[in-house]
């Protein structure tokens, strides 16, 4: 999340005030409102019993209202009020930075800056409004009773969305969502204006795919936090939804479910080696697709994408299970592999070199446990940990329950590793030496243990939070959030940490890091009440059933007539 500010504004790229409909937030207010159980026997009915093809119910929770959703001023936080909780001191400290953290929109808050550090000299785009860092303040706002600035965020993106976007002489597909956006505030005129960044401003301008993803999965939390179905359900937002889908499932020369993309086209936005087929990007992918698929209406158009999300959702959870997943069995088997196969009967389908697997697996991988490995395709296996991808496919049940079980085996296997001193490694192991030098092209920031070279991010605290009490295992995330408070307060709230422990404050962090603050507020609003669950989760769907258990290989025989 670096690269220069956004000086220049153009016809496509910018939004005056004045040129806006004022009613932009509240138009879509008009509709009435219905009652709680009224919404939510609607919402349950279309999203499962109208389906026109086989799909069974895709998650298990009895309400789409959260049980913990509660009104509270706009000044104290609920979870702070809650006579059976003693709070800890950091919390009143972290909404405090939080709220200092609002962007205001004609008066109205539609999101929260990246970090608010003052003693930086250089801000570069530190001062915008990320659609990837909004996740964690808007899950935090919601779980405190405030949705109205989660709804302004979301309008306020799809209104962006519609805009002509380019990058030199190249126009970027009508579903693409912006990487952030920043408000002009002009005194003199008393007018507000809107900047968005679509990639072209980026470093290696590469334009964010997992932007689309996130802004569908913050839209289904607000639906289920608050019960209200009336924004998913307006024109604007379906087409939002369809528009992004209709990226992301377009028909072309790939021979896998999964999606093709750039180096820095997500979290990690610089140069990583994370090009071809990605894990983080593959399960947000997965989570989006359930998630609009909640969503979508039962009309022509939507019937439409029902029908291609629910093939696509059955082809990707088929491949990521089969040839994403590594453990003990797996390894051993990839290890004695044959090379040049030719035909289907090939049991090394993509031709991976067995003398290519680093010296460090081995060692690292225990007899029990197991994970999603980053990256797979043509002759290569990049078998490196990457912690947001493993712990969204827990929540959105990419991972089967015994390979979520294995995946929180394996950090509490490898807690130093993984977690470490400042929980938790975005990434690992560090690349380096020569290694470093061909990946990252001698990037100065991405130095080993160091950014998202194997550096230590605060922020992935919510999402680790919310697999242990997924998986039954909160005491994980009470040991992590623990060693959070040791630091983050003392420190400023870094937006990451440097190290094999994540011991020191990174050597670029910004100060001040608002998802390293919101982080931290959702993991522990989520431990009080792990209701709040609900809002990122989802649970495993039977008919996405591998027929392959957790340890086989590719070696799997075909399926029978019988199984079938």
């Amino acid at each position: 999340m670096d690269g220069p500010s956004i000086s220049k504004v153009n016809s496509t790229a910018s939004l005056n005030s004045s040129e806006d409909h004022p009613d932009d937030f509240c138009r879509l207010s008009d509709k009435p409102r219905l009652k709680t159980t009224e919404r939510k026997r609607s919402f349950d009915e279309r999203s499962f019993s109208e389906l026109t093809i086989n799909v069974r119910q895709l998650e298990s929770y009895d309400s789409l209202y959260s049980p913990g959703y509660r009104s509270s001023g706009f000044g104290t936080p609920v979870s702070a009020r809650n006579e059976a909780f003693e709070p800890h001191p950091m919390i009143g400290e972290a909404w405090d930075a939080l709220r200092r953290s609002l962007v205001f929109y004609r008066g109205q808050p539609v999101g929260t800056i990246a970090a608010y550090d003052h003693a930086s000299e250089e801000v570069l785009n530190y001062d915008q409004v990320f659609v990837r860092d909004f996740v964690p303040s808007g899950l935090a706002f919601l779980m405190n009773g405030e949705p109205e600035i989660v709804k302004n965020f979301l309008l306020k993106t799809l209104h962006l969305q519609g805009w002509e976007k380019r990058v030199d002489r190249f126009k970027l597909g009508e579903g693409a969502m912006p990487a952030s956006f920043k408000v002009l505030h002009d005194p003199t005129r008393k007018t507000d204006t809107l900047i968005a960044d679509f990639g072209e401003s980026a470093i290696g301008r590469v334009a964010p795919v997992d932007s689309g993803f996130w802004w569908i999965i913050l839209l289904r939390a607000y639906t289920k936090s608050t019960g209200d179905l009336s924004l998913a359900e307006t024109p604007d937002c379906q087409k939002g939804m369809r528009l992004i889908l209709s990226l992301c499932l377009s028909e072309g020369y790939d021979t896998f479910p999964t999606l093709l993309c750039a180096d820095g086209c997500s979290m990690i936005d610089r140069r990583m080696g994370i090009y071809g087929y990605p894990m983080e990007i593959q399960a947000l992918f997965f989570m989006a697709l359930r998630c609009a698929l909640l969503m979508l209406k039962h009309d022509a158009e939507g019937k439409e994408f029902i029908e291609r999300i629910v093939k696509r959702l059955h082809a990707l959870s088929y491949h990521m299970r089969s040839y994403f997943w590594l453990d003990f069995q797996q390894l051993n088997d990839i290890y004695r592999y044959k090379t040049e196969e030719y035909s289907h009967t090939a049991v090394n389908k993509f031709n991976v070199i067995p003398d290519s697997i680093p010296d460090w697996l081995f060692d690292f991988m225990p007899c029990k446990g197991g994970y999603f490995i980053g990256n797979v395709s043509p002759a290569r296996m990049d078998f490196r940990w990457f912690a947001l991808g493993n712990l969204m496919a827990i929540l959105s049940s990419l991972a089967t329950p015994e390979q979520s079980t294995a995946i929180m085996d394996l950090m509490e296997e490898r807690w130093e590793e993984l977690i470490g001193e400042v929980p938790l490694k975005i990434t690992y192991p560090a690349i380096e030496s020569h290694e470093w030098r061909i990946v990252t092209g001698c990037d100065p920031k991405n130095t080993r243990w160091s950014y998202h070279n194997g550096g230590s991010w605060p922020v992935l605290l919510w999402l680790l939070t919310a697999a242990c009490i997924k998986t039954g295992r909160p005491q994980i995330a009470r040991k992590a959030i623990e060693l959070a408070e040791s630091r983050l307060l003392k420190d400023g709230w870094p937006e990451y940490y440097d190290g094999t422990l994540g011991r020191y404050i990174g050597k670029q962090a910004r100060k001040f890091q608002t998802w390293s603050i919101a982080g931290y507020l959702v993991a522990k609003m989520m431990l009080e009440d792990p209701s709040h669950l609900g809002m990122i989760s989802l649970e495993e769907d039977k008919a996405m059933k591998p027929l392959i258990k957790r340890s086989a290989s590719w070696t799997c025989a075909k399926p029978t007539r019988e199984s079938i």
